[in-house]
């Protein structure tokens, strides 16, 4: 599904598709409904024999609701690994309450009967909603639709005069002026990337400007360019408010942070590489890297020029850092997937590789990482939740591959984080800690 952007001026729309969906009234609204609901058709007959029959339905939902989760995940593999814990309570907790609904359909008057009825589909609402809040990484209902109410931004063309990179770093060169914003800017870039080279069909690029951004004579700044998770869209909003919090606490000073499609649609998986899937790689090295470089008003080397990525992005950040050390000076791999199609290796290789294993071995990161050692310059930040199992082996591999590659390297494992909003903004704020004396933004 391509993501869709609101047009300008539909404030309706906007209202209901930037409606909170994490904690908000609405989720608390929609928790109460839900309770209200079950407790109703909790209490239906007196005795001792209901109560027995309500503690039966529970658990047998309950037991059903367990058995579908683990077949999709573990037989099916629908969500492509492990799921969060939350995942398993609230589709156990939903699959009870449309149990006891439906005993509720059973001789009972037509206003219980029509409860019971809406009652399923507000479960199965109320715990997909669940699931949705505890992952974090659709904030709002559109997002969850792929639907985005993102403005456009027109970034300020540079002044091809100052395209050289500076030789004091940022910081120690830097004023910001009087009239600067106090927060930088989020939006879809007006025109989008043009697709030129590679005719990929990516969803509209998003980018962030920080404060140092926004203000007339800007200085020309280090570049972030970024992947997200499958399924996902191109969102700036995670990055734009981690290098907000970052620019507040360096003088307005950040990255430009571009977000682009690497999927061409969320349900796809192109894996970063020209195929037959798409010109993903092409698309990334020579229609973004170039148009970003002349269009935005960035640093052109590539200590200033970073790949980043969460998960599925993440792994793409790490081919692409690997394999391009002379563009991308830093990679930074946020719960990464540790090569191409890891989630299922074998139909990869047998459609995309022909059977192949040599060709499918030579676009895995840390096959890349030994043919090229040693890296002169190049820093890379792997990091993971420490309780994402799913991700965590990986990722540490690709750290122990980029160490003995001769990358300055750093692993870190955000606190408590699983795959999840925690561990996308934890990941993020811990690669910009590292990079920040790297990119000019802070002292050594």
């Amino acid at each position: 599904m391509p993501i869709t952007t609101m047009a300008e001026g539909a404030t309706v729309w906007d209202l209901i598709w930037e409606l909170n969906v994490i904690d908000g009234p609405f989720m608390v609204a929609l928790y109460a409904l839900a309770a209200l609901v079950f407790l109703y058709l909790l209490f239906r007959g007196p005795g001792w024999s209901w109560v027995l029959t309500v503690i039966v339905l529970l658990i047998v939902g309950s037991l059903v609701g367990i058995a579908v989760l683990w077949i999709g995940v573990n037989v099916l593999d629908a969500f492509g690994g492990p799921v969060d814990d939350s995942a398993w309570l609230w589709v156990s907790a939903a699959f009870a309450g449309i149990t006891l609904a439906i005993w509720n359909l059973w001789h009972s008057r037509w206003w219980r009967k029509l409860i019971a009825l809406l009652a399923i589909p507000l479960f199965s609402a109320t715990a997909a909603f669940g699931v949705n809040a505890a992952y974090g990484l659709n904030p709002t209902l559109g997002s969850m639709f792929h639907i985005s109410t993102a403005d456009t931004i027109d970034p300020p063309v540079p002044d091809p005069a100052t395209i050289a990179d500076p030789v004091e770093p940022l910081y120690a060169t830097w004023t910001p002026p009087p009239d600067m914003p106090e927060t930088g800017e989020v939006g879809i870039v007006q025109g989008g990337v043009p697709n030129t080279v590679s005719g990929f069909e990516a969803r509209p690029a998003q980018i962030y400007l920080p404060p140092a951004a926004l203000v007339a004579d800007a200085p020309r700044l280090p570049l972030v360019v970024m992947m997200m998770g499958q399924p996902g869209d191109p969102e700036a909003s995670f990055i734009g408010s981690v290098l907000d919090e970052f620019a507040a606490e360096h003088d307005g000073l950040a990255p430009i942070a571009l977000v682009i499609d690497q999927l061409g649609d969320p349900s796809a998986d192109p894996l970063c590489l020209d195929s037959e899937l798409g010109k993903v790689e092409s698309y990334v090295m020579q229609d973004v890297v170039p148009w970003a470089r002349q269009r935005l008003g960035v640093l052109q080397g590539p200590q200033f020029t970073t790949v980043a990525g969460y998960s599925n992005g993440g792994g793409c950040a790490a081919y692409f850092g690997a394999k391009y050390p002379e563009v991308f000076g830093n990679l930074l791999a946020v719960s990464p997937v540790e090569y191409a199609g890891a989630e299922h290796p074998d139909e990869v290789l047998a459609e995309i590789f022909n059977g192949d294993t040599v060709a499918y071995g030579m676009v895995k990161p840390a096959n890349i990482m030994a043919a090229k050692a040693p890296y002169p310059d190049s820093v890379a930040i792997f990091t993971v939740g420490e309780n994402d199992l799913a991700f965590l082996r990986g990722t540490e591999r690709l750290a122990d591959a980029a160490t003995a590659a001769a990358m300055q390297t750093t692993l870190f494992l955000v606190p408590g984080a699983d795959h999840d909003v925690a561990a996308l903004t934890g990941g993020l704020e811990k690669g910009f800690e590292v990079l920040s004396p790297r990119l000019g933004l802070s002292a050594p």
